[in-house]
């Protein structure tokens, strides 16, 4: 093959499809494109190339506008054909014919097998095609191996070697919706509902499901509950009644099963029920929903960042490199040897089959066994805290974050399960020097897991010195042992100053945890925060809407996202969205890039667009705000293209909280409780702030606060999110044509 002839990669989704198949395809075409090589669709799976009719070149506008659909446009299909070594032939013809011998694989273990398959025998398979008279010596020389990639897609978060598969987050949204909905008609008439999830023998939808919804109980096929199951499910639900609860829902995994390896159907869980509780239940099986509708924006952002590091990684590859897996690793994308990947993910379910179980749960790796632990804390607290507990105050402070009602939610059921008193601060730190404290028990909290806003009420402060000796004396006269606060940069300053004037104050020698609640992800300590996903979230559908009207005319939206002086919910949002620009303070504005900009809009609505978006973070620059920005865009676009300009405001900081944070806010909570507790039992006054960072929780002294904190901007020094300026300029900005 001569240097002069461009390289070629095929890109194919395969199996049952999932949310964000789309994102990761527009992300393989373009950034092949953009890295120099020819992309081509190998249309219904592995079928398109047995028949070879399915393979079609994409260029740049092919793949606009599709990463909010649902499903994948270039479809899939299980191929019976493929499975035999004679339809693997014609596949291996049909690809070399078009002078491909690179694709990116997005599926399941199936696909990916399937693929390393394929390139094992690519070899014999084209010898075989010259021996025949089928393909010339010089074509088969021209392309020695087959080079594969490949990309998880499956809803069921079942693949050893990433830490999440394209789909999963959006099948938990749909689970969600549908427990939330079911949740008020059970309530309503006092009434208990089994839910049947997918996952096949993985356990993921079932068990995040069951933390985010705030169920009573979930079967998975990796833990199967024990003999006298049945005893202990119904009586969980009798002391969730006893403590004045409506509702009982209980997630079954379509896996589940018994010790002894018998199913556990949902049918079977509500005769059970029904018999042992003398009450009506009812059954829901999702069914085909979870697969359906958009995609989330972590299933956009997290597919987007997986195909474009598919696509490089296929292009720096070598004849006779071994197939990789693209994966997503701590919040990190990164690679593995993909036959390593599936092996791996097929000894779990082996596991699984020979009730192995205790193997299995430890195999999915150590945050699944420890959202597994995390359930069952919360399914089976205790009911009253001990005689002398220690005396626990919560309080949220700062803007309002969806999620911090679902982190005081599971703080409060798992420090009356630790035995502590749990005492409800209204209005953060005045509220505190107020007097303003009450005793929260279970039943108080009932529902707070998917609710919006902040039930305990929450303010941007600054304390004054009075008010911090008001703070002193309530903690004392309360007789507050140790206190946790949700919050975001003003509740970590305040409880960073309230540690500092200890020796003032005797009484502020207690524990102090701060749990991170704020949609501007700008802390340190943590790389995601609470509330933060649901922002982005609430931005993404937005512009999905505005997308939708700009339809009818040549248009350029300017959207103004919050986050202060941090452009992390601009970067996602715009990432997520696919837009064309983004404008952060963390790399500012100038007008040579605004020039650039005008200029490569107007050869976009030449070239026949009608849609130019660009997303600014707030912060960005304090004088190219976003109408200046807008107004320079409408004086140089004439009659082009017309500008609209959109402020989102606090729309921001509302609605109910996304899967994600609820699971977020309920393993940062649990944290939380566990540091508090230890600090206790040592007699020691720690005052840190819990996190997630790398994939992992984790504890930072607030007397570091200040060394991580850039002052000026309110942000953190380190922020690991910035390198998606690279893949969104290269995903946004169409190479020119050579000449």
């Amino acid at each position: 093959m001569t240097t002069d002839v461009p390289r070629r990669i095929g890109v194919l989704t395969s199996g049952g499809d999932a949310q964000g198949m789309n994102a990761a395809v527009r992300a393989v075409v373009r950034a092949g494109i953009h890295f120099g090589a020819e992309v081509f669709a190998i249309r219904e799976g592995y079928q398109g190339a047995v028949d070879g009719t399915g393979i079609v070149q994409l260029g740049w506008k092919d793949v606009s506008g599709i990463q909010h659909l649902g499903g994948t446009v270039i479809g899939t299909a299980r191929s019976a054909e493929f499975r035999e070594r004679a339809g693997r032939r014609r596949a291996a013809y049909h690809l070399v014919s078009h002078g491909i011998d690179r694709i990116v694989v997005i599926g399941g273990d199936g696909s990916l097998t399937g693929a390393n398959t394929l390139a094992e025998e690519w070899p014999s398979l084209l010898a075989e095609l010259v021996q025949d008279g089928e393909l010339g010596q010089q074509v088969a020389d021209a392309h020695p191996s087959l080079m594969i990639t490949g990309i998880v897609g499956s809803i069921d978060n079942d693949m050893i070697g990433t830490d999440m598969t394209i789909g999963a987050d959006s099948a938990l949204h749909r689970i969600i919706e549908a427990v939330d909905a079911i949740a008020s008609t059970a309530a309503s008439h006092q009434r208990t509902f089994v839910v049947e999830v997918m996952g096949r023998r993985c356990g993921y939808l079932a068990l995040t499901a069951a933390i985010a919804g705030g169920c009573d109980f979930a079967l998975i096929p990796e833990a199967p509950p024990g003999d006298g199951w049945q005893d202990e499910l119904c009586e969980s639900l009798r002391s969730a009644r006893a403590r004045g609860r409506r509702d009982s829902i209980v997630i079954v995994a379509e896996g589940a099963r018994d010790r002894s390896g018998r199913p556990i159907t949902a049918h079977e869980v509500r005769n059970e029920l029904q018999t042992r509780l003398g009450e009506q239940a009812r059954v829901t099986i999702l069914g085909h929903v979870q697969r359906g509708g958009a995609p989330s924006a972590f299933d956009r952002s997290m597919a987007t960042m997986m195909g474009f590091e598919a696509a490089a990684s296929l292009l720096a590859a070598s004849p006779g490199d071994p197939p990789q897996l693209v994966g997503l690793h701590r919040n990190r994308v990164r690679r593995a040897p993909l036959m390593r990947a599936v092996r791996e993910n097929q000894r779990v379910a082996s596991l699984v089959d020979v009730g192995r179980y205790d193997e299995a749960l430890a195999a999915r790796g150590d945050s699944y066994a420890e959202l597994f632990e995390l359930l069952r804390r919360l399914s089976h607290p205790k009911e009253s805290p001990a005689a002398e507990g220690r005396r626990l105050g919560i309080l949220l402070s700062g803007g309002l974050a969806p999620g911090m009602n679902t982190a005081v939610r599971a703080a409060t059921r798992l420090a009356l399960d630790a035995g502590h008193v749990v005492l409800g601060i209204e209005a953060g730190f005045s509220g505190l020097s107020e007097g303003r404290v009450r005793e929260l028990t279970i039943g108080d909290v009932e529902g707070w897991t998917g609710r919006g806003g902040a039930e305990l009420g929450s303010r941007r402060e600054e304390l004054a010195d009075s008010q911090v000796y008001a703070v002193a004396r309530a903690v004392e006269t309360y007789r507050i042992d140790a206190l946790l606060v949700i919050s975001g940069f003003d509740g970590y300053r305040q409880a960073h100053r309230l540690s500092t004037e200890r020796r003032r104050y005797p009484s502020l020698g207690i524990p102090v945890v701060c749990l991170p609640a704020t949609i501007d992800n700008n802390l340190p300590g943590t790389e995601l925060t609470v509330g933060s996903d649901t922002a982005v979230n609430t931005i993404v559908q937005t512009i999905d809407r505005v997308k939708q009207s700009a339809m009818a005319a040549n248009r350029c939206f300017v959207i103004e996202t919050m986050g202060r002086e941090c452009g992390y919910l601009a970067m996602l949002s715009a990432l997520s969205a696919g837009a064309e620009q983004v404008y952060l303070p963390e790399t500012g504005v100038t007008v040579r890039s605004l020039q650039a900009d005008v200029e490569r809009m107007a050869r976009r609505f030449r070239d026949g667009r009608g849609l130019f978006l660009a997303v600014r973070a707030e912060g960005a620059d304090t004088h190219y705000s976003t109408d200046v920005i807008a107004r320079i865009f409408e004086a140089e676009g004439g009659d082009l293209y017309d500008v609209r300009q959109i402020v989102l405001g606090h729309a921001q900081q509302g609605g109910d909280p996304s899967p994600f944070d609820r699971v977020l806010a309920t393993r940062l909570a649990a944290e939380a409780i566990d540091a508090i507790t230890e600090a206790l039992d040592a007699g020691r006054a720690d005052a840190i702030a819990v996190g997630l960072e790398h994939g992992g929780l984790t504890r930072t002294s607030l007397a570091h606060f200040e060394d991580l904190v850039d002052w000026e901007h309110r942000r953190p020094l380190t922020q690991w999110w910035l390198h998606l300026t690279r893949i969104l300029t290269a995903l946004a900005q169409e190479p020119e044509p050579q000449q």
